[in-house]
């Protein structure tokens, strides 16, 4: 074994290549020059949230990922894809090899709504239904049929508006963006007229951005509808921005309507009591004043949350799903000093992609303040990526993944309009990787 103590670098693995695992690297090369950083994830391709979380017409963020990319391009950062933590590696051999592992794996499945009929063919988490349109390789076939004219998506939050807007808007104004083929046919035969946005508690607690919520009162075809009387009771002082978005969706219940093809409806003080069917979703039961209301969908999203799931070999706090941590050195781990988490997988799904860059910059300065007591650990440099060349048949590294990126980049320019259309299965990405198929 040896060690840097005698004057190699610190040597760091980072579970997760997504904005947090990326920012982590970002922040460990620029604080501490030379240090080593391996990126693992599952996927065979980085940027994690970026890339399939945020939704495709938000050509903005999406820009993000050539700031990212220069981050794994740095020649002492390594990405390594198609390797999956527990299957192909275990942390008891990542430890072995590196100073530190931090766990940067976000947040991957949604939170029950705890209702009679919520599992009915139909209802479906908004988590599956954004990997879809944003082409996760999970999620190769459609999870739902969008046949009916109504559907309701749960929830107040910026998931919440961005299913609804998929829903609602022009597909056509897809097609600039990175969404699949599958995904614009099906959005160009969706039969969906009518978006019901449900939530339990009044405007003054919504969760949105103001910006995606301007977004949404501005989409060409669209008529938004609320109640005015949902503003009759809100508080006169608000924190700034909230107000701001209280006054904005006061301002769309007092609009003409235009007769537009299709509707978003905003229903406040309304928590969902049943989706109602028998062999697939008819309706949605929601509290109505000291009643209730049936609401005549045949689809509901629900998206009142996301949820962290067990790391192999790593500390999990099942009540709160993430990983438990104290100043982001992990709790309970294999070593007594090594394990650290940023991201979703440590704070649970809060803030937006920019706030793991700060969370980032907080772990590696811890770390960098362990960095002494790091040194002193053995570790084997080069054994554990040993152990994933000789595990894992299709590797993805930078050049593969370049190759992915060509490729999507050709797809683009195929249609016409965008600057990438994704491969969205696993044996077409691997494919594109440079890989042959069995």
């Amino acid at each position: 074994m040896t060690s840097p103590a005698a004057g190699g670098p610190l040597r760091v693995a980072v579970v997760g290549a997504g904005p947090a695992g990326i920012y982590v690297a970002d922040s460990l090369t620029k604080k501490e020059p030379g240090t080593e950083v391996d990126i693992y994830d599952r996927l065979p391709a980085p940027f994690g949230l970026l890339r399939y979380g945020v939704a495709p017409d938000h050509l903005k963020m999406k820009n993000l990922a050539g700031t990212l990319q220069k981050v794994i391009e740095n020649p002492t950062v390594r990405f390594f894809g198609n390797v999956e933590l527990g299957r192909d590696l275990t942390t008891t051999e990542l430890l072995a090899d590196y100073h530190a592992v931090v766990y940067t794996v976000g947040a991957s499945t949604d939170r029950p709504m705890g209702i009679p009929g919520e599992n009915l063919p139909g209802s479906i988490a908004a988590t599956d239904f954004v990997a879809w349109y944003c082409g996760h390789p999970d999620a190769e076939t459609q999870p739902v049929q969008l046949d009916s004219q109504h559907a309701a998506v749960i929830g107040l939050g910026n998931v919440a508006l961005d299913v609804a807007r998929i829903l609602v808007r022009n597909p056509e104004e897809l097609s600039p963006t990175d969404v699949p083929d599958t995904v614009l046919d099906a959005l160009r035969a969706s039969q969906i007229r009518d978006v019901h946005i449900v939530g339990r508690r009044g405007p003054e607690h919504v969760k949105f951005t103001l910006k995606e919520l301007r977004e949404m009162g501005e989409l060409e075809g669209v008529d938004v509808i609320v109640d005015p009387a949902h503003f009759a009771d809100i508080p006169d002082e608000l924190e700034k921005n909230l107000q701001k978005m209280v006054d904005e969706m006061r301002s769309w219940s007092t609009r003409e309507r235009t007769g537009a093809e299709r509707r978003l409806h905003l229903h406040f003080y309304a928590p969902p009591q049943e989706v109602l069917g028998t062999d697939r979703v008819e309706g949605l039961r929601i509290k109505a004043g000291d009643g209730s209301e049936d609401l005549p969908v045949g689809l509901v999203f629900r998206s009142i949350g996301y949820l962290g799931v067990p790391v192999p070999g790593v500390p999990f706090d099942e009540a709160n799903k993430v990983v438990p941590t104290e100043d982001h050195r992990v709790i309970g781990g294999q070593v007594e000093l090594g394990e650290y988490a940023a991201g979703w997988v440590k704070r649970g799904a809060t803030g937006v992609i920019g706030t793991n860059r700060s969370d980032a910059d907080h772990t590696v300065e811890v770390i960098l303040g362990d960095r002494d007591e790091l040194l002193k650990r053995e570790v084997s440099p080069g054994a554990a990526l040993e152990l994933v060349r000789s595990r894992v048949a299709k590797l993805v590294e930078l050049e593969n993944w370049n190759s992915l990126d060509a490729a999507e980049k050709a797809l683009g320019e195929k249609r016409g309009n965008a600057a990438r259309v994704k491969v969205h299965t696993w044996a077409g990405m691997l494919e594109a990787a440079g890989h042959t198929l069995d």
